[in-house]
């Protein structure tokens, strides 16, 4: 069940990036908040956002520039928020490695800033976008959010009973968004490529598209007690098979596995298994020292995994075909 946010203040940041852009269009779409704040540091996407059509005109909306990495104007734009999603980052890996203290102050200092901040502003609940190359993590990316899923875990016990909660969703790849695959092979297509490079034959990801992503997190935003993370049940494909649902004329070129890339995805370790409930359609993982948080989703009818357990998209149950990957790019635009 989608929480109800009719009449109710919510902020994203990063809300003009891929996330942000679809959430808003969706939260417009199926309720009237009373506000929905816009934070991001880019003015021209801003401006691009307020003047698309599907937005145009929603008094509700506002255009808040700032920067995580600034507490100060993150506790203006917070108050009298009810809800806040978390969706800014610096995302790419190479970029991250090459820019170490950039990645840090806003991947981890923006998470302690959204953190206070919220506390500061009393809302009432926070969910932070994490990633699965926060788990088990190879690169400064990874490892930075690493660091920002346990801020936010820690910062339910900084709030106090009356503050506000603090929760994480983790997933993978996200078709379409900005920086990724999808996009990066339709650009080569579009060019006349020859063929397609891939790092690996034997990669796999796991893959959702940007409307599912938004709405596991409004699922989640509706029974979130705090301190968990919410992980979706996703669909795997190899990366081959995309590149053969996008372009099946095209051969394969492989160029090796690139610094700081994985062979396959793992959104949950065996070491998290002990502390981890199915949900039917989703895990979460909750954290080893609140206890009370798996009894309570035991009772909801949550089942402890066996410690063995992990969640790896090369071991998933659930695979995308190619016509099923070409329905799912379809829907991009829709």
């Amino acid at each position: 069940m989608r929480s109800n946010l009719t009449d109710k203040s919510i902020l994203i940041t990063g809300g003009t990036g891929s996330f942000g852009s679809r959430f808003v269009r969706t939260v417009i779409q199926r309720h009237s908040p009373k506000k929905l704040i816009v934070f991001s540091r880019d003015e021209q996407k801003q401006f691009d956002m307020e003047h698309d059509p599907a937005l145009k005109g929603h008094d509700a909306i506002r255009y808040f520039i700032g920067d995580v990495r600034d507490v100060d104007r993150l506790e203006m734009a917070m108050r009298e928020v009810d809800y806040v999603i978390h969706a800014a980052a610096l995302k790419h890996v190479p970029a991250a490695e090459y820019n170490p203290f950039e990645c840090i102050r806003t991947n981890v200092h923006g998470a302690e800033n959204v953190v206070t901040a919220a506390i500061r502003a009393n809302v009432r609940r926070v969910i932070a976008l994490s990633t699965d190359k926060a788990v088990n993590p190879i690169n400064l990316y990874g490892a930075s959010k690493l660091a920002s899923d346990k801020i936010f875990i820690a910062a339910q016990s900084l709030s106090g009973t009356d503050g506000p909660r603090f929760s994480v969703v983790r997933y993978g790849n996200v078709i379409g968004s900005r920086g990724s695959l999808v996009p990066y092979f339709n650009s080569l297509i579009d060019g006349g490529a020859s063929s397609l490079p891939i790092t690996d034959p034997k990669m796999t990801r796991f893959f959702l598209t940007l409307q599912e992503g938004v709405d596991f997190v409004l699922d989640a935003l509706s029974v979130m007690e705090g301190s968990e993370i919410f992980v979706p049940k996703v669909p795997s494909m190899r990366i081959v098979d995309v590149a053969a649902a996008m372009a099946p004329d095209l051969p394969i070129q492989v160029i090796g596995i690139r610094p700081g890339e994985k062979l396959n995805e793992l959104l949950i370790t065996e070491d998290d298994a002990r502390n981890t409930l199915d949900m039917g359609s989703h895990y979460i993982v909750c954290p080893s020292f609140h206890t009370e948080l798996s009894d309570n989703y035991i009772n909801k009818g949550g089942q402890p995994m066996t410690e063995e357990f992990r969640y790896a998209s090369h071991e998933n149950t659930q695979w995308i075909d190619a016509e099923s990957f070409r329905m799912k790019l379809s829907e991009l635009n829709s």
